[in-house]
């Protein structure tokens, strides 16, 4: 029976290739040991506003309750990069934050929304299981439920926690999304890897709000990704400026990883970058109005932050833009002219971003110091 079960776990690794995935394996459902860190973070508020991930509580490190009769779990990954991402790739990205008027969208959300295309393939995989062992009990997650995605990929031999959080795999980086299966099936679990992050801690020097703020420990709270996306308040003072021109997400601490020099491309057109999502001016996307926003990201992953929330990290980049140096004055003045414009009809929360954003003007022109709080 082993000898069938490893040669099934070979056959679905062959048929998760064929569906664009570039890794499965298989994890055990006792994840006890990684309740003390999970109890740990959300004790210490680290979350941050998402509620859910409380209210779940321990249910997170247990597949077992969340889907009961589970007994082993399938993760897969799959890389992310565009198809035609030049060799150049890392040093492109990071000249970005050069170009105060450019709109940097993080690298994961300018194709199709992951979820969509990880879940329709995890369920085709699940399907060719179920054909294969017969009647199947299962569940697909992508990101979709509380589940310990980083700690099961870990112990199914995916790569390693780096120091991040996120999952660093020595032939692929850390650009990719990782998916699971739990099974009423029981597989044999796949090896875990050994860590190579050694003394390594770019990420944590990279990080503009210092957000890790210990090797392995990320609070969510400071976190740009969190601020831009899953936050929907006002954007904290005191991270205002450490945004730059980030307005959807933050890749610095991949970007100064050394292991994503072996980041693979993706063969599957979904994660190509759609017209506007990379290279755009502030300007002109601060011009979308909310029907061009819906249909700009229609079918991506930054259509659920709205276009209030959207607005609001633009208005937060702008006001950056608008207190560099680096930034043209007739540009400048465009810049500012658009954001006046906006401020008539916006609402209270975008009224106050505006106005933050049009306060960091003077000071280019030798003006009272209106030092930016923080």
């Amino acid at each position: 029976m082993h000898n069938y079960s490893s040669q099934l776990v070979s056959r679905l690794q062959a048929w998760a290739l064929e569906l664009g995935f570039s890794q499965i394996g298989v994890a055990g459902v006792d994840l006890s040991s990684a309740e003390p860190g999970l109890e740990a973070w959300l004790a210490a508020g680290f979350h941050g506003s998402m509620d859910y991930m409380a209210a779940h509580g321990l249910k997170r490190a247990r597949p077992a309750e969340l889907l009961p009769g589970t007994v082993s779990v399938l993760t897969a990954r799959m890389d992310y990069l565009p198809a035609n991402t030049p060799g150049d790739w890392v040093a492109r990205e990071w000249s970005r934050h050069q170009r105060p008027g450019e709109a940097v969208v993080s690298v994961y959300a300018r194709g199709r929304d992951y979820h969509k295309v990880l879940r329709s393939r995890l369920q085709k995989l699940a399907d060719r299981l179920a054909a294969e062992v017969g009647p199947l009990g299962y569940r697909v997650f992508t990101d979709s439920a509380p589940v310990l995605e980083v700690e099961l990929a870990q112990r199914s031999g995916q790569g390693w926690r780096g120091k991040h959080t996120l999952v660093l795999n020595r032939e692929g980086g850390s650009m990719f999304f990782l998916g699971e299966i739990f099974l009423d099936l029981a597989l044999p679990p796949t090896e875990p890897v050994s860590a190579h992050c050694g003394q390594c801690s770019a990420c944590l020097s990279a990080c503009p709000t210092q957000a890790i703020v210990a090797p392995h420990r990320v609070d969510a709270r400071r976190c740009i990704s969190y601020l831009t996306i899953e936050h929907d308040g006002p954007i904290p003072l005191a991270f205002r400026a450490l945004m730059g021109n980030r307005i959807y997400g933050c890749d610095d601490c991949q970007l100064a990883c050394p292991w994503n020099k072996y980041a693979q491309r993706s063969a599957l057109p979904d994660f190509d970058e759609r017209a506007g999502l990379s290279g755009s001016s502030l300007a002109t996307l601060l011009g979308w109005s909310e029907a061009e926003f819906l249909r700009r990201t229609e079918g991506g992953p930054i259509r659920r932050i709205g276009h209030a929330r959207w607005q609001r990290n633009l208005a937060v980049a702008a006001g950056n833009a608008l207190h560099s140096s680096a930034l043209p004055e007739p540009e400048a003045l465009a810049l500012r002219a658009i954001l006046q414009a906006l401020r008539p009809e916006a609402s209270a929360l975008l009224a106050e971003h505006l106005d933050w954003a049009l306060a960091q003007h003077p000071q280019r022109e030798g003006q009272a110091d209106h030092a930016q709080q923080g």
